[in-house]
């Protein structure tokens, strides 16, 4: 049955459904024409990253090592007494500076003044006998001239007891120069110029070659106008130095200044235990200012004679099947296996199937594979 208010709410109905369609239609529509707005403004495409390189080239690496070396004296004695006897006089002390055959101290004997007197006895006596022997034998010899006078025997024991006489005289003045060779050690002398550092007796002590008082040396000497500095050098850097070679060297007691010295005397042969080579250097030391006993640091030039493809530590990469550094050929990476030398300043020496002028990537890493291509090169200096 047909009623007048069903109607108007049909109506009604299909008017708000008519409205609820519409509005997602227009969202729809308005989102399409934001989305096309946004995909005509696209941003340009990102620049690829610059590749830093450089260009080999050939040169040396100068650097130093540095390794701790002591001055000593070039010469240096320590002092005994020669016989057994007393320190009557001291001439010199600690500090004290001498010459060669400066009397250092004088000793006594008294025993051996006496052993003296009694050899010089003996040799004067010896020479009387050979005197009167030798007198005896040339009279006989005068008149044996004369035939018959005097027997051919008489002739020989003469000449044979002058000889015996002589060969005592000889003895008696080995005996006497002995003693008196002896009592001249009494006498202690400097062997060289230098300076007195360590003196162990006084006055009054008892000394000797052996036994008591034999412990400690009278003094010591010590040459210091002139040092050696002596340093051990490593089997791995013997190489560098040779004969006249020059280095530097520094110590504690002067900060900041540098003093040289040159290479004067090489071992010639490695030390069993450290396996290092001796090397000496004269130093002249006039004013004293340096000390035996100091030690010093010691720079050692290690420049190498022959020049080698210098590049950067970081263009070298070492991976877990070999050292290689990255080539740029026509634009794409070109791995080259290398083998390293020595590093200084951040730089290292390479060796390979490299020619002077090859572009080289300054920071190579294992992600830059054999033929990727490499954009934006930037090559330095």
């Amino acid at each position: 049955m047909y009623h007048p208010y069903m109607n108007s709410m049909n109506n009604i109905k299909a008017f708000a459904l008519t409205i609820f369609c519409g509005i997602p239609a227009a969202l729809l529509l308005s989102s399409c024409g934001q989305t096309e707005g946004k995909a005509e403004n696209k941003s340009p495409v990102a620049e690829a990253p610059a590749v830093a390189a450089v260009t080999l080239h050939k040169g040396k690496l100068s650097s130093s090592l540095q390794i701790p070396g002591e001055l000593i004296a070039f010469q240096q004695v320590d002092i005994y007494a020669k016989v057994n006897s007393f320190v009557k006089k001291l001439n010199v002390d600690v500090g004290s500076e001498v010459s060669a055959g400066t009397l250092l101290a004088t000793m006594e004997a008294p025993e051996i003044s006496s052993q003296l007197a009694g050899a010089e006895s003996k040799l004067k006596s010896q020479e009387a006998v050979y005197l009167a022997s030798k007198a005896n034998y040339d009279r006989l010899h005068e008149t044996s001239l004369t035939p018959g006078t005097v027997s051919k025997n008489d002739l020989d024991i003469a000449l044979a007891r002058q000889n015996s006489d002589k060969a005592q005289l000889d003895a008696a003045r080995a005996a006497y120069r002995e003693i008196a060779d002896t009592r001249n050690y009494l006498e202690i002398r400097a062997p060289f110029s230098g300076v007195i550092t360590a003196r162990n007796v006084s006055a009054g002590a008892y000394v000797g070659p052996s036994g008591k008082g034999s412990e400690f040396p009278l003094f010591t000497l010590q040459e210091q106008k002139k040092l050696r500095l002596v340093i051990s050098v490593p089997e791995a850097y013997t190489s560098y130095l040779g004969n006249n070679s020059e280095v530097e060297f520094t110590v504690k007691a002067f900060t900041g200044k540098t003093f040289a010295a040159r290479v004067n005397r090489l071992a010639g042969a490695l030390d069993n235990r450290l396996r290092s080579q001796r090397i000496e250097m004269d130093v002249p030391n006039n004013d004293k200012k340096l000390l035996p006993g100091m030690i010093a640091e010691v720079h050692i030039p290690m420049n190498t004679a022959d020049s080698a493809f210098i590049v950067p530590k970081t263009a070298v990469v070492n991976s877990t099947v070999n050292v290689f550094v990255v080539r740029v050929v026509n634009g794409k990476a070109e791995r080259v296996q290398v083998q390293t030398g020595r590093e200084a300043d951040g730089n290292i020496e390479i060796y390979g199937n490299l020619n002077p002028g090859d572009t080289i990537v300054s920071v190579a890493t294992e992600e830059l594979r054999e033929g990727q291509e490499l954009k934006n090169v930037k090559t330095g200096k």
